[in-house]
């Protein structure tokens, strides 16, 4: 969910990340070691950007689902999911690399019905395996017409911490925030079999910008 930014465009997680650096810099230059202190300046900025978070417009038809996750394609499949879902699906996963924008968005309006943390290894997060097998945090929503997604994200070889705001029995809209996953990653979105793809492998999106997915009106 939206949280109250201390500087605008940049989320609050980074402000933590970024005050060693920060700190160390100031130090650093107040001290005449400017060579040094250049790099701690160039470290800190380069924390700031990794955290921004822009703001965004969103549009979308009813139907349309929304990618949860700015970065890269890398799987569009239709795998069974039992352990939410109980049947075939549409799987569309996105992986972000630590140049995209981490902030995670909600692809459909609907309900959070639960939210479970699951340990787990950190592998690297392209690989197709590494969502049933790294750690992760699965959100399971319900739209307005009964049909259930599951939105996963995924730890990765460098992405050691997941961040998720919402909470079971909360009321969420397409596009809104809903977390993120510090230092690259990648976000796994499962959808009812009905769910039509507006992606292929190697599309590049952005969340609550780019459509990933069709659903038929009910």
């Amino acid at each position: 969910m939206k949280q109250k930014q201390i500087i605008p465009l940049i989320a609050n997680e980074g402000l933590i990340r970024a005050a060693f650096p920060g700190v160390a810099c100031v130090v650093l230059f107040l001290a005449g070691w400017n060579a040094p202190g250049t790099v701690m300046a160039a470290v800190t900025v380069a924390v700031l950007l990794f955290f921004r978070d822009p703001e965004r417009a969103i549009t979308a038809d009813a139907g349309q689902i929304l990618s949860p996750a700015d970065g890269r394609v890398v799987a569009v499949d239709r795998p069974r999911e039992d352990r939410y879902l109980g049947t075939d699906s549409l799987r569309v996963s996105v992986f972000m690399s630590i140049f995209n924008v981490h902030i995670n968005r909600i692809p459909c309006d609907g309900k959070v019905l639960e939210v479970n943390h699951v340990p787990g290894g950190f592998r690297m997060a392209h690989l197709d395996d590494v969502g049933a097998e790294n750690e992760r945090m699965e959100v399971l929503l319900e739209d307005p017409g009964g049909r259930r997604s599951l939105m996963v994200q995924v730890a990765g070889l460098v992405a050691r911490r997941i961040i998720c705001r919402v909470a079971p029995g909360t009321d969420v809209g397409r596009g809104e925030r809903y977390g993120l996953i510090c230092f690259g990653s990648r976000v796994d979105l499962y959808l009812s079999s009905e769910a039509e793809a507006r992606v292929r492998i190697g599309d590049r999106v952005r969340a609550g910008l780019s459509v990933v997915a069709e659903l038929p009106a009910r």
